[in-house]
This record gives C-alpha cells, sequence and structure tokens, in this order.
C-alpha cells in the first residue's frame, strides 16, 4: 500500500467572490460517534491550508469529520448575521476508502448556504 496519500481543502467565499481567509477549520478522526481531533488550521490568504491536513502513514482509511467554523468567519467580513446565525459551524463527515489517493474536501460558502464536494 502507498504512503503518498493526503487530504486537502480550502473555502471560497461565494457571497463575496473570493477565498475564505482566516476561517478556522478543525479535522477529527471518528470511530463510531467518538471524535479524537487530529488538527486544528486556518485558511491563508488564497482560502487553503498551508499543507495537506493528513498524509502519508498517518492518513489512514476510515471516517472523518472537517468541522468548519463558518459563524466566526462570517462575523469578520462584516456580515449583518442573525441571533443565532443560520450557519455556524458545519461539520462534513465522509470516508476515505483509499489512503494512498488524494482526496480534496472544499467548502463554497455563503452566509445561508454551503456546498461540498471531492475535488482533485
Amino acid at each position: 500500500m502507498s504512503n503518498t496519500g493526503r487530504l486537502t481543502t480550502h473555502v471560497l467565499d461565494t457571497a463575496l467572490g473570493k477565498p475564505a481567509e482566516g476561517l478556522r477549520i478543525d479535522l477529527y478522526w471518528l470511530e463510531g460517534e467518538e471524535r479524537q481531533l487530529i488538527r486544528t488550521v486556518h485558511t491563508n490568504s488564497d482560502g487553503r491550508v498551508d499543507g495537506p491536513m493528513v498524509e502519508g502513514v498517518a492518513f489512514m482509511a476510515g471516517h472523518y469529520e472537517l468541522v468548519f467554523h463558518a459563524g466566526d468567519y462570517l462575523r469578520t467580513t462584516g456580515v449583518v448575521l442573525p441571533k443565532p446565525a443560520f450557519l455556524d459551524l458545519i461539520p462534513l463527515r465522509f470516508g476515505i476508502a483509499d489512503p494512498g489517493s488524494h482526496y480534496h474536501v472544499p467548502l463554497l460558502l455563503s452566509p445561508y448556504g454551503y456546498s461540498t464536494y471531492r475535488g482533485s
């Protein structure tokens, strides 16, 4: 089995039409409903994370969760959000079947909606 696999992500603010800079992202390893924090990062000026979230031998088959701190980010953009905000924390749970592959999980974000997909 190859150990060249990795998990990457980026966030685009579709309401402002630009990368989401400074957005906090937590990555968890899941075993059933138990979560183990692997890493916390913030997006850079390009809306990306500086390097993979996890890679190589640490990247294993199984279930993961990315938690995007959307509410905190949106408040920094000057958007007036209701209380409570419609979107605050966005958890994305997904499975990794082939840890030798590149999995890219981007988030397209606005104050009232988001979408994601497996990118390349």
